[in-house]
């Protein structure tokens, strides 16, 4: 009896319906000759979950499992066009597809949740510089250097929404695109400071906790009391703008009340922290914050563990596909974590799918068994032989 190998149990978590829906409107397979975008997905999946490093290691690891290229329909790959493919093809396929597993990941979400925590930050992608460029090697890294947004819920470590831009682009420019959800709590830091938008989210209906610059002009209403539980906080105090115009020519629109949370933190100078929350406890407001780090931690783990450093081409094509595919091949993984109930991290089941992608665990565990069954039924007749 066939059973599916690793690498099959993730591609599983690619609807693939939506998937073909995708190619066919955006045309992306009018030119293949043979090597479909599906093709493209599973070697550029198969990149991040292997950990390969080049174009040569690819061609040789993956045409070394023949015998399963027809279960992963798929044909043998060469890596130059696989090569052409990235730097030819719109990449616009991966990040539609990228937004169907974010959807497919949160809708379990939604249902068992009244309110979600976002996390918004942004991350430098280094990108290999070309020869001819490397004189001016300052302005290179500007001007070829890549940034990658994402909107994490906390709660699940899924992300929400993602996008790539130019290293110059400013991370508020990608901030104001994001579909406020009434209900929800934003958390991010000081360099999503825009009055205006503030002003947005709050009449959303939703929750943000981020951080006020410090020559932000305040006009304090009230203090409010602070708990003796929580010596962290040295300040809370509701405050509004004390200007309408804070610099030439911008008008500031958010004319209700904030919150004004200073906490001090040992060895450095304190946070003043800045919500549209008036009623929750500060030192709650000061641990929605500190959650914010969790997003600092998925840029790390998954610049360690993905292919995100080191690229198979050199193109602003090929770079961006490498990097949809590595945010594909985690929410994949994730999925795959939350249909099984796995306790582990998401590194313990990473390493393990690296491992064993070509396994086919329910195979290998019904021959171990008829092998048991055999072993005891020779052990029970033995004695009557004799």
């Amino acid at each position: 009896m066939y059973s599916i190998s690793h690498i099959q149990q993730v591609l599983r978590g690619v609807p693939r319906g939506a998937f073909d829906s995708i190619v066919q409107r955006l045309g992306a397979d009018r030119y293949s000759k043979g090597f479909g975008s599906w093709q493209q997905l599973l070697a550029m999946v198969y990149v991040q979950l292997a950990a390969v490093g080049s174009l040569r290691e690819l061609e040789a690891g993956l045409n070394a499992q023949r015998n399963q290229h027809y279960h992963l329909n798929i044909k043998g790959v060469r890596r130059s066009t696989l090569a052409d493919a990235n730097a030819k093809r719109d990449p616009a396929v991966f990040a539609e597809l990228l937004k169907v597993l974010i959807a497919q990941g949160g809708r379990s979400v939604r249902s068992c949740r009244s309110e979600l925590l976002y996390l918004i930050d942004a991350t430098r992608v280094d990108v290999p510089v070309p020869r001819e460029q490397r004189r001016g090697i300052a302005s290179a890294h500007d001007k070829y250097g890549m940034k990658l947004h994402v909107l994490l819920n906390a709660g699940t470590a899924a992300v929400a929404a993602a996008s790539l831009s130019a290293a110059n682009v400013n991370d508020l420019s990608e901030g104001r695109k994001l579909c406020i959800e009434a209900g929800a709590t934003y958390v991010f830091d000081k360099g999503y400071c825009d009055y205006n938008w503030w002003s947005r989210i709050d009449a959303a209906g939703a929750r943000f906790v981020t951080r006020f610059k410090r020559d932000a002009a305040l006009r304090v209403l009230c203090d409010k009391a602070i708990a003796p539980d929580a010596p962290q906080v040295r300040g809370d105090a509701i405050v509004v703008f004390a200007r309408r115009t804070p610099r030439g020519g911008h008008r500031n629109s958010y004319s209700t009340a904030l919150r004004r949370i200073e906490i001090a933190r040992p060895g450095a100078p304190s946070l003043v922290l800045a919500t549209n929350d008036l009623h929750s406890d500060a030192a709650q407001i000061a641990q929605l914050y500190k959650d914010r780090w969790q997003i600092e931690l998925l840029f790390k783990w998954i610049k360690q563990h993905l292919r995100i450093r080191r690229f198979l081409g050199t193109s602003d094509n090929a770079i961006r596909i490498q990097v949809l595919t590595a945010l594909i091949a985690y929410m994949l993984v994730l999925l795959i974590k939350q249909a099984s109930g796995c306790k582990q991290t998401m590194w313990m089941l990473l390493s393990q799918l690296r491992q064993t992608l070509f396994q086919r665990p329910r195979s290998e565990e019904s021959y171990w068994r008829k092998r048991k069954r055999r072993m005891q039924f020779i052990a029970a007749v033995q004695p009557l032989l004799l």
